[in-house]
């Protein structure tokens, strides 16, 4: 069992950044792909980046390309998306994800472990 704890969330000005950090308690992080995904209020939960186990492969969504910089850290159990030019649109709960898998995994269904998720909220 996967238990992933997501930090670093808040309220934040248009145009300024945070850094949100997915701690993983597993024995070897870098068995899994990692992703993390948003859910707005009243719209479907969508992918905001992904990234392989080695981070050689990364995906970003194209809202957020330019913005936002997913990364890893696998000897500290640690996955990090890095938000800078915030949008008010951005405004979701951020939720970790990780798959038993190698590659980036773009598709919610194909993880399987997920994070209790972490607020964010841009002001405009």
């Amino acid at each position: 069992q996967v238990q992933l704890v997501e930090s670093g969330g808040g309220l934040v000005q248009a145009g300024g950044s945070l850094r949100l950090s997915c701690a993983a308690s597993v024995r070897t992080l870098s068995r899994y792909a990692m992703g993390w995904f948003r859910q707005a209020p009243g719209k479907e939960r969508e992918l905001v980046g992904a990234i392989g186990w080695s981070a050689g492969s990364t995906y970003l969504a194209d809202s957020v390309k330019g913005r936002f910089t997913i990364s890893r850290d696998n000897a500290k159990n640690t996955v990090y998306l890095q938000m800078n030019s915030l949008k008010p649109e951005d405004t979701a709960v951020y939720y970790c994800a990780a798959a038993r898998a190698l590659g980036t995994v773009v598709a919610d269904s194909d993880y399987d472990y997920w994070g209790q998720g972490t607020q964010v909220t841009v002001s405009s």
